[in-house]
């Protein structure tokens, strides 16, 4: 399952109709919020709304239009949660840039490579979020890397199986 490159004529770039652009988030960040209350562990190794924010970006190719899905996906994940509001703004904005900026340069339509992408974005993720809450709001954290790869692995292996799902929803532009 190589990663090749490949030129801008042979780029597809694909949009969505609104009820799935609204939709599919808003499912993604409901689930994020009510799975832990029955499943505890559920939030600590998945992150739906994430997994969302990497298909839209690299389905979509336009590195604007991932910032603002990475920003907003992000926001309202924030408002959900109990952490102050942007932290999760900020670290989906770049993951957003940067997944649609690679899905312009890349062929991310085979399992390997979106295997691979949702690993190393997760990681971005995590490192920015790290970032952001330990030194810019103070907030008391830990960084783990066996528990951040073992969470970047379940990730890109149900970011696999959702992307599958949410193939049917593209329409060529």
């Amino acid at each position: 399952m190589p990663i090749t490159y490949t030129s801008g004529e042979q780029i597809e770039v694909y949009r969505f109709s609104f009820p799935v652009t609204i939709g599919v988030p808003l499912a993604a960040l409901v689930l994020q919020a009510y799975i832990p209350k029955y499943f505890p562990g559920f939030a600590v190794y998945v992150d739906l709304p994430l997994l969302v924010t990497i298909f839209f970006a690299m389905a979509r190719r336009n590195p604007i239009a991932g910032l603002f899905t990475g920003a907003i996906i992000g926001l309202v994940q924030d408002m959900l949660g109990h952490n102050p509001i942007g932290i999760y703004g900020m670290a989906k904005t770049v993951v957003g840039y940067l997944a649609s900026s690679l899905g312009v340069k890349l062929d991310v339509e085979n399992p390997g490579a979106r295997f691979l992408v949702t690993l190393g974005f997760y990681v971005v993720h995590s490192a920015v979020y790290f970032a952001i809450a330990r030194y810019m709001v103070s907030m008391r954290q830990s960084w783990s890397w066996p528990h951040g790869i073992l969470a970047g692995l379940v990730n890109a292996f149900i970011g696999v199986l959702l992307y599958f799902m949410l193939d049917r929803f593209k329409q060529r532009t």
